[in-house]
């Protein structure tokens, strides 16, 4: 690779990672995270809790406290613990 390539792709992702920083507050972060163990909860125990409902249904985040009541009420000990922690 020469010099002028070298330089030019050292420059642009010099920038890329300036702009993609993001800053997230923790309130933020701790959201995000409940809202990917719902989803992640909701796939798993789709056949036991969830199974009149929409496989591909997308939980966000005002539906992680329906997500956790399925899972404590249908979902035996594991759906029980999974919820709590919802």
């Amino acid at each position: 690779m020469d010099r002028a390539a070298r330089a030019y792709l050292a420059q642009i992702g010099r920038r890329g990672g300036r702009k993609s920083r993001r800053q997230l507050s923790r309130a933020a972060a701790q959201q995000m995270v409940r809202v990917r163990e719902a989803r992640r909860a909701y796939r798993e125990f789709h056949t036991r809790c969830f199974w009149s409902f929409d496989p591909s249904f997308v939980v966000r985040a005002e539906d992680i406290e329906w997500v956790a009541e399925r899972l404590m009420t249908y979902g035996g000990r594991a759906g029980w613990e999974r919820g709590a922690k919802l």
